[in-house]
């Protein structure tokens, strides 16, 4: 069994969606589209910028877009050049897109076994337009195509109601509980919890689906990482319509692998200057173990459920895979190379900072003629 060598959470670059949660994060900025997304680079280019020779051995990538996931119809030609390279996938999806999941099922079995749904559970909206019967028929669509899956709901006030609901149709439909996120208020620059319910009423309500997810998130939400991290190293993000890779979130820009696939990748780790508040997303990043000094479970324990006839979620391959921690087949740095790291990310950080300062000061003390010229100058540099 091969051990994970990279994590890339990649952005799927699509706004728009069949559902409006309110709690969705386009939702709470008001940025849903109704275009579909246009991709720089196609299918074929993407899978050998992402080859297991160019990234240094297999990956797990998670893929996400801002709207629904598998909206965008190519994305079934770039789930199989991803699949072909030997990566692990992991799709969020709202479980509603049939004819994706049809194509998806005609992927050959070694692809399907190392693809992995993570079915958001939108209890509200899938009520409100009367599709349960298509979200379920999907799920067991993929679990019977022998595709790893995952339930998760994430909880909003207004879903309280219907907690006793959503435990019984769960256990009805896959055997066990599904899983609880944590949704942040996105319009907040702390990403706090998004509820009305005190942090104790909040876990008492949804610690009750006993989500191991949910508790280790709850462990990490609003807490401040200052250790030495390898994001941008181990791990990194990418938008998939422009190719542009980041160390994180907010991490600095390190290239556009999808423009030349043949240049090595200049990965360069985050150390102790993340810029997050936290680490909103720590069931992946810190579970992986982006942060090796931390003592963290396993991913797959954030993703698989044992149900009651004894089957689980995850398929055997999957969750052994995603079992691993990415220090299992990288080396740490030195105390001596974590400095040097440090450094180096202090004075880009204090370049950064210098930066964006000069452009509010132009921009706002200087002719518009001019500071468009300026402007576009510095964005230049």
């Amino acid at each position: 069994m091969e051990k994970i060598k990279r994590f890339i959470d990649i952005a799927v670059p699509v706004q728009t969606c069949n559902l409006r949660c309110p709690y969705c994060y386009i939702a709470q900025e008001d940025k849903f589209l109704a275009a579909l997304p246009y991709f720089m680079y196609d299918a074929k280019t993407m899978g050998k910028a992402l080859s297991k020779e160019r990234l240094g051995g297999v990956c797990h990538f998670n893929l996400c877009g801002g709207g629904e996931t598998l909206l965008p119809p190519q994305m079934t030609e770039i789930l199989y050049e991803l699949l072909a390279q030997g990566h692990y996938l992991a799709v969020v999806t709202n479980g509603t897109v049939t004819k994706r999941f049809e194509e998806i099922c005609q992927f050959p079995e070694e692809f399907r076994k190392r693809l992995l749904f993570k079915f958001s559970f939108h209890y509200t909206e899938l009520r409100r337009l009367n599709k349960f019967d298509v979200f379920w028929n999907n799920v067991h669509r993929m679990r019977d195509a022998g595709c790893s899956f995952s339930v998760e709901l994430t909880p909003n006030d207004e879903t309280i109601p219907y907690i006793d609901d959503i435990k019984k149709m769960c256990l009805e439909q896959v055997g066990a509980l599904c899983h609880i996120t944590v949704a942040r208020k996105e319009t907040d620059p702390e990403l706090p919890i998004l509820t009305g319910l005190s942090r104790e009423d909040y876990l008492k309500t949804w610690g009750s689906f006993g989500s191991d997810l949910f508790k280790f998130k709850m462990s990490t939400f609003n807490v401040k990482r200052k250790e030495f991290c390898y994001a941008g190293y181990w791990t990194a993000t990418l938008n998939l319509g422009t190719g542009i890779l980041r160390q994180c979130y907010c991490g600095k820009y390190i290239q556009n692998i999808f423009k030349d696939i043949d240049k090595p990748i200049q990965w360069q780790a985050i150390g102790c200057h993340c810029t997050e508040p936290h680490c909103h997303n720590s069931h992946v990043w810190l579970t992986l173990g982006d942060i090796p000094s931390l003592d963290t479970p396993t991913y797959s324990s954030m993703r698989n459920r044992v149900c009651e006839d004894g089957s689980e979620w995850l398929q055997p391959e999957m969750k052994e895979f995603l079992s691993g921690k990415l220090k299992d087949n990288n080396t740490e740095f030195t105390e001596k190379e974590q400095k040097a790291v440090n450094r180096k990310m202090a004075v880009e950080s204090a370049v950064n900072t210098v930066a964006l300062g000069t452009f509010r000061w132009v921009r706002q003390h200087t002719p518009k003629k001019l500071r468009v010229k300026i402007t576009n100058k510095i964005k230049k540099y």
